[in-house]
């Protein structure tokens, strides 16, 4: 059991760490409202994220269930899914860094990392348009996520 508290004890620092070093334009929250913002994102989305969690965020077949290699199926970026349940700072560091990285404990996944190919803004504007997809309500519950 303390092994346990120990390892979500460090996830804490370590997402802590990686939100105080990011640009304050990244603290600020995701661009959703900001039109420009959306339609940069919604391109980037479909050149980079489309192929796995579909055109119209959603998901792959069954993306509940492990996959024959144990891996999981990507998830839905729509109201469907779970990325709103997760705060800003975790989409932004599992975007930057990959599902593996930020999980950690022998998690194994498919996401990358896209620190090396998207700058911040870039992962700002794709989950800003992400979330620019979601119902008012949904977008309210995510608010919530992060405090606001």
């Amino acid at each position: 059991m303390r092994f346990v508290w120990v390892r979500a004890i460090a996830l804490v620092a370590v997402i802590g760490g990686i939100w105080l070093l990011m640009p304050g334009a990244v603290r600020k929250g995701l661009p959703y409202q900001d039109a420009a913002s959306v339609a940069r994102g919604k391109s980037i989305y479909a050149e980079s994220c489309a192929s796995c969690h579909g055109a119209a965020l959603e998901g792959q077949d069954n993306w509940r269930q492990r996959k024959p290699d144990g891996k999981m199926p990507a998830p839905p970026h729509d109201k469907t899914g779970h990325t709103w349940h997760h705060a800003d700072d975790i989409l932004i560091a599992i975007t930057k860094y990959g599902t593996e990285q930020i999980v950690g404990q022998g998690y194994k996944s498919d996401m990358p990392g896209f620190g090396d190919v998207l700058s911040d803004q870039d992962i700002l504007d794709v989950l800003g348009y992400i979330k620019s997809t979601w119902p008012d309500r949904v977008i309210d519950m995510h608010n919530k996520a992060n405090g606001a």
